[in-house]
């Protein structure tokens, strides 16, 4: 018979609470779904708390030990956030790095005030397919733990480090020194791309997509770049932008 049964158990309870952020951010804690993200998690040493499993599955995952309690159909279906629950979840600790944390490294994307949750996962998958170092939220951004995010990223959330800071002057004063790149809309100066200079260290900014980067932002810019698209097209989602530009970055710096 399965560990846990019912759906009220507390600490089925307990769980269902990080699917809200003010939990996530009180406990510390956020919570995965389906196989490949906790695959990943673990690989990376992220610390996973508490794995739910289907009884029938839980041979599948037997590297995770004494973390396993064994769940019926109603309590997967409960933990779950989507329409289509996975076979397993988990309850695992948050991970965040720091500026100093990142000081070293070339290729820095810094995104400002992204609201989308699909939007932030992807972005976060193609710069780890496309080698970019770090990551730095800015501003008003939505939670990195928020499970569509965490959905989104297909389990490449924990191949390069998150930061976190409410101050695009903060990163500015102590990210080191290195190229500041301004991604905007109808500049008349911006560069393509292509032919910037991608072998020194730099800051690749992307704002969101309904506003773009802020003033503070655009202003403290070494550089302002846009992709030339068809004028046919309005514009292009920030996903499929930044995927571009992590694409052309990654390509033309020599630390691949």
């Amino acid at each position: 018979m399965a560990d846990i049964t019912s759906t009220n158990n507390r600490m089925i309870v307990e769980t269902v609470k990080l699917h809200q952020k003010k939990y996530r951010n009180s406990s510390g804690l956020f919570l995965l779904e389906g196989k490949k993200s906790i695959e990943e998690a673990f690989k990376a040493g992220v610390d996973i708390q508490t794995v739910f499993v289907k009884e029938e599955n839980a041979g599948k995952f037997s590297y995770l030990k004494e973390k396993i309690k064994t769940v019926n159909d109603a309590v997967i279906k409960k933990l779950s956030t989507t329409d289509s629950p996975p076979e397993i979840a988990a309850v695992a600790r948050q991970v965040w790095s720091t500026i100093e944390d990142i000081k070293s490294q070339h290729k820095i994307v810094l995104l400002e005030n992204i609201k989308d949750a699909g939007n932030l996962g992807t972005i976060i998958r193609s710069a780890a397919a496309f080698k970019m170092d770090a990551i730095i939220l800015c501003g008003d951004c939505i939670d990195l733990y928020n499970p569509k995010v965490v959905r989104s990223t297909a389990g490449n959330l924990f191949k390069l480090p998150v930061v976190k800071t409410d101050s695009i002057k903060q990163i500015a004063e102590h990210a080191g020194n290195r190229t500041y790149i301004a991604t905007v809309v109808n500049y008349s100066g911006a560069v393509p791309p292509e032919k910037l200079d991608f072998t020194k260290p730099f800051v690749l900014m992307l704002g969101s997509e309904a506003d773009g980067l802020t003033k503070d932002a655009v202003k403290i810019s070494d550089v302002k770049t846009t992709i030339k698209i068809s004028s046919k097209v309005e514009s292009l989602n920030l996903s499929i932008a930044a995927s571009v530009l992590f694409y052309i970055a990654g390509m033309n710096s020599q630390v691949l």
